[in-house]
């Protein structure tokens, strides 16, 4: 049997009414501030709202729908959502390619946080209309459990063959139903998911504004990244505000239903999740290995050569002799914006040292070094994309170290991206039983996660999806490289694109953005972006011949 294309295009126009609705939150924000743009999202809302609602009366679905419908229906509203939510930028004016805003867009709802904002053709965050920065944020907040899930949630008539969306949207090897139907699932995620989002905003509003707090929350708790200041939660130099974001990202990064199962005070299944115990120990050992790296007690020991008035004044407060042998070109500092990217500083008590010719950046403080190591090991394993510090000039050990985290990823149920630490985690015991049925052949050695047998289809899945993931990096980098990037930016803006993590190395560094991608690139990136969000195999599915055969 053929797709039931009617059943696809009316729940499309479902999802595309309650986009229309979400528009109204930014049209508020640019009243609210006088800003001239609201036009911009009336429009679309009005559009957004009569086509959705058109097609919803014309081919709602009369029956339960299908797997491959449900596939399908997920896989296709993300791109045309993009679509949508981009009108504004162009129709405004704010952004002047389609590219750039499709780009945007599908950063946001895909949570990858991925900015073309700030560079020689687009502009500065801080230059962006604050309704603007509301609707990028809100992608973010709306993707990060699901447009589709938020549908489920909200659309009873969609309850029919509900799960088919919900296997297809929520992220992971399996989606955990947390109660029997779909609908009150989706809508006990969902408050969950606002009651984390209101906690933070009060948490932030001592040092943060109310636009802010809001704005940061909603990236937080979507693992998303997208920030309102150029040199993102760094560019405020608050130890308070890295600690709380950090937190929380570490809670947006966890299994949902584990929340739900802590409202419960069923606290016993905390500590029996594996899963959860190895993500832990995961952003525990990196925090370990980067504090390690960074921490250089003997700095403050080293004297700070400065120049006043033409001449090198040293730390005791002695005018150093002409020709004394202070060498001032290796003086740096740190806090100053990187040339060409976003004001992202090393941080107090940084000093520039050299390791085999390259400039590294290390702390004096230790208290500095762990609040940076923690920061940043959890804005990468949740794929969040914050940035307090420029990694790219930290010591090679933290720089690896990093690098590794963009594999793993957030929990299975989580709005983080990445591979997941289930599929690591089972990837791991897969390795270690192949090596013990070496030595003894004829032992039955299942794998077992949380004392459960894990079934074979599972693990095949886990493996097919590691191919497709790596593949998936292997083909992207090469397009990319194809596009004029140099190896590193290509194979890094294609890992954090696929993995939804945002930043990335090279030319896409955190002080960096992707502008300079050709307009090509940018589709390629969006749809590398799409393909993470949604594991991979809804997106690939399509590409299939057999999927539109009967």
């Amino acid at each position: 049997m053929t797709l039931d294309y009617k059943s696809i295009a009316g729940v499309l126009g479902a999802l595309l009414g309650a986009l229309g609705v979400s528009l109204l939150a930014p049209m508020g924000v640019a009243l609210a501030y006088g800003e001239a743009e609201w036009w911009g999202f009336a429009v679309t809302a009005a559009g957004s709202v009569a086509l959705g609602g058109g097609l919803w009366a014309a081919y709602r679905p009369k029956g339960e729908l299908r797997v491959r419908e449900g596939f399908a229906i997920v896989a296709t509203a993300w791109w045309v959502l993009s679509l949508v939510g981009a009108l504004p930028w162009v129709m405004t004016g704010v952004l002047d390619s389609m590219s750039d805003a499709f780009f945007e867009v599908m950063s946001g709802f895909t949570t990858t946080g991925a900015t073309i904002l700030g560079g020689a053709d687009t502009p500065a965050i801080e230059a962006v209309p604050n309704s603007f920065l509301f609707w990028r944020s809100l992608t973010h907040w709306l993707g990060g459990m699901g447009v589709v899930v938020l549908a489920i949630a909200v659309l009873p008539m969609l309850g029919v063959g509900g799960m088919q969306l919900f296997k297809a949207e929520v992220p992971g090897p399996s989606a955990d139903k947390l109660t029997p139907r779909v609908t009150e699932t989706a809508k006990r995620l969902w408050a969950i998911y606002v009651g984390l989002t209101f906690i933070q905003v009060l948490l932030l509003l001592p040092v943060m504004s109310v636009f802010d707090a809001v704005n940061h929350a909603f990236a937080t708790l979507a693992t998303g990244g997208f920030s309102t200041e150029n040199g993102s939660v760094g560019q405020y130099g608050s130890a308070y505000i890295d600690w709380v974001i950090t937190i929380f990202m570490l809670l947006a990064g966890m299994n949902f239903a584990l929340h739900y199962q802590l409202l419960h005070r069923n606290v016993s299944v905390l500590w029996k999740n594996e899963e959860l115990r190895v993500y832990f120990a995961i952003v525990l050992g990196a925090t370990a290995l980067l504090t390690f790296s960074l921490w250089s007690p003997t700095n403050n020991l080293l004297p700070s050569p400065v120049t006043l008035n033409g001449q090198v004044v040293l730390a005791s407060g002695e005018t150093a002799p002409e020709g004394g042998g202070v060498d001032v070109s290796e003086s740096v500092t740190t806090d100053a914006p990187r040339a060409g990217g976003d004001d992202i500083g090393g941080g107090a008590g940084t000093e520039p040292t050299e390791i085999r010719g390259r400039e590294v950046i290390t702390y004096d403080s230790f208290a500095d070094a762990l609040r940076y190591s923690a920061f940043q090991a959890a804005a990468i394993i949740t794929t969040t994309g914050f940035g307090t510090a420029d990694y790219e000039v930290w010591p090679p050990l933290a720089v690896g170290v990093l690098l590794a985290l963009f594999f793993v990823g957030g929990m299975a149920g989580s709005t983080g991206g990445g591979v997941k630490v289930v599929r690591v985690l089972l990837i791991l015991k897969n390795s270690f039983r192949e090596m013990r049925q070496l030595v003894h052949p004829q032992a039955i050695l299942p794998i077992r996660l949380d004392h459960r047998v894990v079934p074979d289809g599972i693990m095949r899945n886990v493996l097919s999806f590691i191919v497709l993931y790596i593949g998936l990096i292997g083909l992207g980098t090469l397009a990319m490289a194809f596009l004029g990037l140099d190896w590193m930016s290509a194979f890094t803006s294609t890992f954090s694109c696929v993995g939804n993590v945002g930043p990335a190395f090279g030319t896409m560094g955190p002080t960096e953005n992707y502008t300079h991608v050709p307009e090509v690139g940018k589709w390629v990136l969006s749809l590398l972006m799409m393909a993470g969000r949604l594991e991979i195999f809804t997106v690939l599915l399509l590409f299939t011949p057999g999927f539109w055969k009967r």
